[in-house]
């Protein structure tokens, strides 16, 4: 009688195959893990826009209307000119714009809507962008209010 000794072939191919589909499932939580961070990014990014784009309105409450109007670089950052209101506004829209494209993929927007409220306004400010691996377009808004006293 031969007694046997070590593993056989067949024994090592199954090991083989459980050990593999472990590392396939290893790699599939990494590549789930990478995007959950880059949508973690986006929206941090998301966040931090629209509250940057709220406090240049608060600093700024004559410049109402000119908030949704046409982004221009006016000379106005660091006291160059003395600007109007609203030419700071369409100033803080063009700064606003350059930040949004270069911390978000690549066709992102961001939009603010005014509404005058008698003494005060309410300003929605809006950021959206396409975010690979998901279908429909990320928004992120907030809703704020300013008194135009």
């Amino acid at each position: 009688m031969r007694h046997s000794r070590g593993f056989t072939l067949l024994e090592v191919l199954v090991a083989l195959v459980v050990i593999s589909v472990g590392m396939l499932g290893i790699a599939v939580l990494y590549v789930e893990g990478l995007k959950a961070q880059r949508t973690s990014i986006y929206r941090t990014s998301a966040v931090n826009l629209v509250a940057d784009m709220a406090d240049r309105i608060r600093v700024n409450p004559d410049g109402e209307a000119a908030y949704q109007g046409a982004a221009a670089d006016n000379g106005c950052t660091n006291g160059i000119v003395d600007c109007t209101p609203a030419e700071m506004a369409a100033e803080d829209l063009l700064i606003w714009n350059q930040n949004l494209a270069g911390r978000l993929p690549a066709g992102a927007a961001g939009t603010v809507a005014v509404t005058d409220l008698g003494i005060i306004n309410q300003y929605v400010i809006t950021v959206t962008w396409q975010e690979a691996g998901f279908a429909d377009v990320q928004t992120y808004s907030v809703t704020i209010q300013n008194s135009n006293i």
